[in-house]
């Protein structure tokens, strides 16, 4: 578990199921994921995230607001997928619930789970990717540290050829 002064990041429960799947079902965060995940999807990416979890200690956790202990998203850091082609690579990535942008809160937990991967993992870099379009979660990769590294930005192998968020552009955060 990591705290911030507003957030908790923490693994995901089963308890969690009901909150990452509407967050997953939303479809302002579905435009920047390729598309909504309906319940079945969103069970089996909580099966993954925790699977993560229990094989390394470390992973995509939930995020939830201290003061009421809502989840308002998730943010954390995990090996890059095998589909990826990305070996040996750790990414940190987030989703947050339309209602919780602006806030700050991406940026916060983004700064905390960096700081988890290079101090107690000491990991030699991180990345993160996204849509070349989506301007605000580069804004985030700015804002803590990232710098943008245009000769390892690739079209996203699970998007077709002619989808408007193939292109995703990689910043890289190293400690």
């Amino acid at each position: 578990m990591i705290a911030t002064d507003r957030l908790t990041l923490r693994p995901a429960v089963d308890a969690d199921r009901d909150a990452i799947a509407a967050l997953n079902a939303n479809p302002r965060v579905g435009a920047w994921l390729g598309g909504v995940r309906d319940r079945a999807q969103s069970d089996a990416f909580v099966d993954l995230v925790q699977a993560h979890e229990a094989e390394h200690g470390f992973g995509f956790w939930v995020v939830e607001r201290q003061a009421d202990r809502q989840v308002v998203g998730m943010t954390g850091i995990w090996w890059v997928p095998p589909h990826m082609n990305m070996p040996d690579t750790v990414e940190i990535g987030w989703r947050f619930h339309p209602e919780a942008w602006g806030q700050g809160y991406a940026t916060e937990a983004a700064k905390a789970a960096l700081a988890y991967g290079f101090g107690a993992l000491n990991l030699p870099e991180i990345i993160a990717f996204t849509a070349g379009a989506n301007l605000a979660s580069q804004s985030v990769m700015r804002r803590i540290g990232m710098g943008h590294d245009p000769a390892r930005d690739f079209d996203h192998p699970g998007l077709a050829d002619d989808h408007p968020l193939r292109r995703h552009v990689v910043f890289v955060a190293r400690p």
